[in-house]
């Protein structure tokens, strides 16, 4: 609208300057109004605004997304936070409603390792496959079946992510309980 290149946003169906939408016309708030908005020291720099919309699909979840868009967990790498994010909104608003009648939990989508109380400096929540949920694990790729167990991944082929019955520590053999 402003004629910006950079930086733009869908507003309905017009791009608009992320500095310009401010100036927008504020539709009317639905009661109870589904939008959050959380003010973050960082990363963006001090005062940085930052409005989170539900999505109207799996209300379940949607809490614990809104969240997780505040402020990147600790241990966990900025970038895949970020994509977790992403990912978190594409899979509710394709599969959300399919997940909650399912009766996947907000841990099962968006799930993290308990870090130790004093972790080494390489650790990364991440990479406890056992206690990570989906959408961490997505990383850009789109989900193409989901059942109560489990979800389909496109990536090339076909992975399947399983709710349950994930290994610890990785493929039979990576332990010597599995020798015996």
């Amino acid at each position: 609208m402003c004629g910006a290149t950079g930086d733009l946003w869908h507003h309905g169906e017009a791009l608009v300057h992320q500095e310009c939408v401010c100036f927008l016309p504020k539709p009317e708030a639905a009661e109870p109004s589904l939008a959050y908005q959380e003010v973050s020291a960082e990363p963006d720099g001090p005062g940085c605004r930052v409005t989170i919309i539900e999505l109207p699909q799996a209300q379940r979840y949607s809490r614990v997304l809104a969240v997780l868009q505040t402020k990147c967990p600790a241990l966990v790498p900025f970038e895949r936070w970020r994509r977790c994010v992403e990912d978190g909104k594409h899979f509710l608003a394709n599969w959300g409603e399919q997940a909650e009648a399912l009766g996947w939990s907000s841990a099962d989508l968006f799930g993290l390792h308990q870090p130790p109380e004093r972790p080494h400096s390489s650790y990364n929540r991440l990479s406890r496959y056992d206690a990570t949920g989906l959408c961490w694990l997505l990383q850009g790729r789109r989900v193409t079946a989901l059942t109560a167990e489990t979800a389909a991944i496109a990536t090339g082929s076909l992975t399947t992510y399983r709710k349950h019955n994930k290994p610890a520590l990785g493929p039979l053999g990576d332990s010597l309980e599995d020798l015996k």
